[in-house]
């Protein structure tokens, strides 16, 4: 399979953000309510009330969940607009993605405050004078978004496929315990030990005594 240039990495297909030079001035001046809406669109995927903890509570140690999306989605926006390459933005990202991997999300609930980023985007430039020159700019832009999504499914099937092979050695141990304390009580019967000292041995085994 032909393997496509990432519209993160300099001298790909896609051009560079020096050529929307305009919009890039644009975003970086409006980073901030860019910020806050992008962050609310991630919180809305979240019941109201833990919604209501992540966006209230700053503190990173009482909220490492919200602090780190919250820092991690800022650094992703710099990254967008100054034409990072996919290394640093592949950094950020993974610390975002790894948190809702994690969650009872749907891939596509995971992810779609990624496509958000448009919408937002797009709602901060409207009102500006020079609109209809930004919006021939847009193209461009989308595109890194796009190959952001793209990103994103990469990292949160690595992510998955950890978690279930986490969870695979989980159940391999408990059920080679499991089996190794039937043999145990299998033996037991026929050479006459007392099974009570066979459990009581098994269970000191399973909590790591």
């Amino acid at each position: 399979m032909q393997q496509l240039n990432s519209p993160f990495e300099r001298g790909g297909g896609v051009s560079s953000l020096q050529s929307i030079r305009s919009l890039s001035e644009l975003l970086s001046e409006k980073k901030q309510a860019i910020l806050e809406k992008w962050f609310d669109s991630v919180l809305e995927t979240y019941p109201h009330d833990t919604a209501k903890f992540l966006k209230r509570q700053k503190d990173q140690f009482a909220n490492p969940v919200g602090s780190t999306i919250y820092k991690e989605m800022g650094s992703l926006l710099d990254l967008i607009v100054n034409s990072a390459d996919a290394d640093n933005i592949t950094k950020s990202l993974d610390e975002i993605i790894r948190i809702r991997a994690i969650q009872d999300f749907t891939p596509s609930h995971a992810l779609a405050f990624v496509i958000e980023l448009k919408r937002i985007v797009r709602e901060e430039i409207k009102g500006e004078t020079c609109a209809s020159q930004l919006i021939d700019e847009l193209p461009a832009f989308d595109r890194r978004v796009d190959s952001l999504l793209l990103l994103s499914f990469d990292i949160y099937m690595k992510c998955r496929e950890k978690i279930y092979e986490l969870k695979a050695n989980e159940l391999r141990n408990m059920t080679s315990k499991l089996v190794e304390r039937a043999n145990r009580i299998f033996e037991a019967k026929y050479r006459n030990v007392d099974l009570e000292d066979i459990i009581s041995q098994g269970n000191k085994t399973e909590r790591g005594e």
